[in-house]
């Protein structure tokens, strides 16, 4: 059978038309989210693994970052549309402890509730245990008479930081007593191994890690300090939330959806299997799985702690999400409490500046999920006094420094 040229080449512009519109269609907006290897980054490789950011309609690039500074410098100068971030680390740049001053990094979101530690080395095994904290101090005192005892977190204001100091007020220690250096989470055991310092708090599985190798043992875990505390958000370029709103609601909705998937416990060993691969977390997949169902065996000789309901939390019904401004105001009064402010900043006003809970509450209505309503009401933590957003410098007078 003849086929005449022309019909050929009809037959080719066809094609190459309908490939073009697919193509066309298939072009999502493209959005750059940063993640520091922690098993908390889960609910954006949850999205991501699940084909969550494509449902609604954005194309999300994920990228593996070294340092929180990394991520702090990249979210500000929009190299990074956002990222998995510590809570604390907005404030703490925006009032000059962890950057410069008044730069301004936004609060879209909570991605997680509990789940870091504390974690000492062999030098305190047998001088303290597991959530003995009125015995850490005298422990401190006895190692320091052969050698100088040094903590590490992650970065200054951050997280990480103020459990760390919240710990060693509740312990008692004279924080002008000990070292406090900033390492990045995946150096710490190896930091530890070394013998760089004598504890470290961090983010899982670097504590399961330091205990699956003998190294040192989990001594508290941080919702043993405040139970459901906020703990990472996803933080965002300013530009972005103003420019691109609809893409960074589609970004929160994809992350919402993940985060009610990764709260159905029987999800969770798939969600360790994607963890552990070289690009995300890169850590042991039994160390992942067993502190992502609420196991951590501590090391040390001390056996397993099991937790039921405070273990890492993503969604628990809506409460984890939901960006509180009385949550940054107290880890603002913590920079002033322990001595990185001089003076007292506009709690009220930054945490305004920074928490994007109105865009969250919109996102939340159109997803069908709950917001809380107990937002700038006050609440205590375990070893500390009460917090009432409304009189912070009562707070201040009263707690310990």
């Amino acid at each position: 059978m003849k086929v005449s040229y022309k019909f050929l080449l009809a037959a080719c512009a066809a094609v190459v038309l309908i490939a073009g519109m697919s193509m066309r269609k298939a072009a999502l907006p493209q959005v750059k989210l940063g993640f520091i290897p922690l098993t908390d980054c889960a609910p954006l490789v949850a999205a991501k693994e699940l084909g969550l950011f494509q449902k609604y309609g954005v194309d999300v690039v994920l990228t593996k970052e070294a340092s929180w500074a990394n991520i702090r410098d990249k979210v500000l100068n929009g190299e990074l549309d956002g990222a998995h971030c510590l809570f604390g680390m907005p404030f703490s740049v925006y009032t000059g402890v962890g950057g410069k001053a008044g730069s301004e990094m936004q609060i879209a979101m909570v991605l997680n509730n509990n789940g870091q530690a504390i974690t000492l080395s062999k030098d305190f095994c047998g001088l303290v245990g597991y959530k003995e904290v009125g015995k850490v101090n005298a422990a401190v005192k006895q190692v320091q008479g052969r050698k100088e005892v040094t903590f590490a977190m992650t970065f200054p204001g951050g997280t990480h930081d103020i459990w760390l100091r919240n710990w060693m007020a509740a312990a008692g220690i004279n924080q002008k007593s000990v070292g406090i250096i900033t390492i990045p989470p995946p150096q710490m055991v190896a930091n530890m191994r070394v013998d760089n310092m004598e504890g470290y708090c961090v983010g899982e599985p670097w504590n399961g890690v330091a205990a699956s190798q003998n190294i040192g043992f989990t001594q508290i875990a941080s919702q043993d300090i405040w139970k459901h505390h906020p703990e990472k958000a996803l933080v965002v370029n300013k530009a972005f939330a103003t420019q691109e709103r609809e893409n960074l609601k589609n970004v929160m909705k994809a992350i919402l959806e993940a985060c009610q998937w990764l709260d159905n416990m029987g999800n969770r060993k798939k969600a360790a299997g994607w963890l552990s691969k070289p690009f995300y977390v890169n850590a042991a997949l039994p160390v992942i799985e067993a502190r992502l169902l609420g196991s951590s065996d501590l090391g040390c000789e001390l056996g397993v702690a099991k937790y039921k309901e405070d273990y890492m939390t993503f969604f628990n019904k809506g409460y984890v999400n939901t960006p509180r401004k009385s949550h940054g105001m107290w880890f603002m009064a913590q920079y002033v409490r322990f001595g990185y402010l001089k003076s007292n900043p506009d709690f009220k006003g930054i945490a305004e500046k920074l928490i994007l809970d109105d865009l969250f509450a919109e996102v939340a209505r159109e997803a069908k999920v709950p917001v809380m309503t107990d937002d700038m009401k006050p609440f205590k933590t375990t070893y500390d006094v009460s917090f009432d957003p409304s009189n912070v410098g009562a707070y201040l007078a009263s707690t310990k420094k």
